[in-house]
């Protein structure tokens, strides 16, 4: 499975950037980011196969 990461902004919450990761990453990017205070937002990706 995939999951779209988007680090937001800290002042008003809205999406700096994104990147699309699999499962396997996740784990490794939220560590990351509460290191370094990061606020981020994980959803599934949409693959656009059903």
């Amino acid at each position: 499975m995939r999951f779209e990461i988007m680090r937001l902004d800290d002042v008003d919450g809205t999406a700096v950037d994104s990147t699309v990761v699999d499962a396997a990453s996740v784990n490794r990017i939220v560590q990351q980011a509460a290191s370094m205070g990061q606020r981020i937002y994980i959803r599934p990706a949409d693959t656009g196969t059903r």
